[in-house]
């Protein structure tokens, strides 16, 4: 067997020993009272890593992609204008999603590295009346992390739904739903949660819910969440067959995330996020995100004069470490290294030693252990 590789892309993240013996347990009927058990668990601990006492959670068997399909078709009728506030690759897919199904969108495009501003969702708010709001949380392309607390103020101040995007957020960056006002909540299974892929997962609020309710039909049947709604109450019925594994691995790791605390494991992914950037800084790196938009969950990485995107990752996985290239306009001017999850300390040190040796061997030159001291003495500091 090839010897295992720590991954570091913006998702899939590394599997915690438990998720991986959770998923691997024999496949049990999927209206068995301990499979139901561990559906509502999962159900429940869902509403609480996003902060919802009434909120309708649904786990369903796909992708983050699908859940942005499931967010848009059930909250957005014919007649409605979305304004999609996108930070780069994922934005403009929210867009793509409308455009499928013949709804109606407009797009802010934020800056490359930055976030759209809450002075310009106002801005555009007051212009026009838009019934949905779309925004993505943390953009896996560009790293940029949006000020959705703002945004849903805004929102609430006009009216409007707010579907926030958190796949590369949720359960690693705060997302409190009750709180701040956001109606849909979107997320994925691979990412801060650190489960294999395979769910999409969204949590709907009561708004939200009668915005559903309202709609007489959508151009939708799996992704109608009226179909889903009787499993999600209760996991004993049926509508189509879930995936047993996958959701007991996911309920596994949400035990994981509320066993950490949610303030604690926010604070971790912060303080991860620290001592990767200080290293790589202390390399000669520096980053294309702009530093006010700086998400905890990833970082992208410009190269140096003279790296090579391919020769650099290639290298860097003979060294044990895969990180992602850039998407779009940034492919092979960056590399994109993801830090949720449950990522150890060692494993960030593992990562960050196996980044300068590959980094040294391609002709960059460097203070060999000066950055991994720094990352150490970060990671030495009491979380606050």
């Amino acid at each position: 067997m090839q010897r295992e590789k720590l991954l570091l892309i913006p998702g899939p993240t590394p599997v915690h020993p438990r998720i991986i013996h959770s998923l691997s347990l024999p496949t049990v009927s999927h209206v068995s009272p301990e499979f139901v058990a561990e559906f509502k668990e999962a159900l429940n601990n869902l509403k609480k890593a996003v902060f919802t006492s009434e909120g309708q959670p649904f786990i369903i068997a796909g992708a983050g992609t699908l859940a942005m399909e499931i967010a848009l078709l059930n909250t957005v009728a014919p007649e409605d204008h979305v304004l999609v506030l996108s930070q780069g690759y994922f934005g403009q897919r929210m867009r793509d999603i409308l455009a499928s199904f013949n709804l109606q969108g407009d797009i802010i495009q934020s800056e490359p590295g930055r976030a759209v501003t809450p002075d310009e969702v106002e801005n555009k708010l007051a212009e026009n009346n838009y019934a949905v709001v779309v925004s993505t949380h943390v953009d896996t392309a560009t790293g940029a992390c949006a000020p959705i607390r703002s945004y849903a103020e805004i929102c609430k101040e006009y009216g409007v739904l707010f579907i926030v995007d958190g796949v590369c957020a949720t359960g690693g960056i705060e997302e409190r739903m009750d709180d701040w006002g956001i109606d849909v909540l979107l997320t994925a299974a691979q990412k801060c949660f650190g489960v294999p892929p395979g769910l999409a997962i969204l949590v709907f609020s009561p708004r939200a819910m009668i915005k559903r309710k309202n709609m007489t039909k959508i151009p939708a049947y799996y992704s109608d969440i009226l179909r889903w709604l009787p499993v999600m109450k209760d996991p004993s019925k049926y509508f189509s067959t879930p995936c047993v594994n996958e959701i007991r691995a996911f309920n596994e790791g949400l035990r994981l995330v509320m066993e950490e605390g949610l303030n604690q494991r926010f604070r971790r992914h912060a303080q991860t996020a620290r001592a990767i950037r200080a290293a790589l800084a202390d390399m000669g790196l520096s980053l294309f995100t702009q530093e006010t938009f700086l998400a905890d969950t990833l970082s992208v990485v410009l190269y140096p004069p003279g790296i090579k995107d391919k020769d650099f990752r290639q290298l860097l996985a003979q060294n044990g470490v895969i990180v992602a290239g850039g998407l779009g306009e940034l492919m092979g001017k960056v590399f994109r290294m993801g830090h949720m999850g449950n990522l150890s300390p060692s494993q960030v040190i593992f990562a960050l030693q196996a980044v300068e040796k590959t980094l040294e061997a391609l002709g960059h030159k460097l203070e060999k252990g000066r950055a991994i001291k720094r990352a150490e003495q970060i990671f030495s500091e009491k979380i606050h």
